[in-house]
C-alpha cells in the first residue's frame, strides 16, 4: 500500500494543484483522499485501487469547489476580496541545477500556458485531461475513476485536447 500512495503521491498533488490553486489545499486534498483511500478500500484488489483513489481525490475536488461557492457568496457580502495568496517564496527561488536555462524556461512557459488553459476548461473535461495523459489511465479506469461512461470519457477528452490544441498553438516548445 505504501508504495502505491508514494508512486501516484506527486501527480495527484499536481492535479490537486491544478484542480484548486493554492498549494496547501491541494496537500490537504491528497492527504485526506490518501486517509480516506486507506481506510475504506486497502483491501479491494490492486488492480481497482488507482481508478478508486482518483475518485476520491475527484470527488474531494469537487467538494472544495462546493465549498468556495458557499463562502465566496458570504464573503462577497460582508467582506472586500483580500488576496490571501502572496505566494511561495521557496518555490520562487531560481534553480541552480538546471542544465539549459533557455529550455528550462521555455518548458516552464509552456508548461504555466497548459495550467491556465486547463483552468479554463470545464471541470469534467479537465479532469478526464488529467486522468488519461498525466496519470496514464485507460479509458475504463477514468470511467470507473469519475463515475460515468466510457463514452463520455471518450466525449469529454476529445473535447479537452481539442480545446488546448485551440489555445496551446504556439506556446508548446
Amino acid at each position: 500500500m505504501e508504495a502505491f500512495l508514494k508512486s501516484i503521491e506527486a501527480k495527484a498533488y499536481r492535479m490537486a494543484l491544478v484542480g484548486c490553486s493554492d498549494p496547501d489545499d491541494a496537500l490537504d486534498l491528497v492527504q485526506d483522499s490518501m486517509c480516506r483511500f486507506v481506510d475504506k478500500y486497502a483491501s479491494k484488489p490492486r488492480d481497482q485501487w488507482r481508478p478508486l483513489f482518483y475518485t476520491i481525490l475527484n470527488n474531494r475536488i469537487k467538494d472544495l469547489y462546493r465549498k468556495r461557492t458557499v463562502r465566496n457568496k458570504w464573503r462577497m457580502w460582508f467582506s472586500p476580496d483580500q488576496d490571501r495568496n502572496q505566494g511561495d517564496p521557496i518555490q520562487a527561488m531560481p534553480d541552480h541545477k538546471a542544465e539549459d536555462p533557455e529550455h528550462a524556461a521555455k518548458v516552464g512557459d509552456a508548461f504555466g500556458q497548459l495550467e491556465t488553459a486547463l483552468k479554463t476548461l470545464p471541470h469534467r473535461q479537465r479532469q478526464v485531461f488529467l486522468l488519461r495523459t498525466w496519470e496514464e489511465m485507460s479509458v475504463k479506469e477514468t470511467a470507473l475513476a469519475m463515475g460515468c461512461s466510457e463514452g463520455s470519457v471518450k466525449t469529454h477528452y476529445s473535447r479537452a485536447v481539442h480545446a488546448l490544441r485551440d489555445k496551446l498553438g504556439d506556446h508548446w516548445p
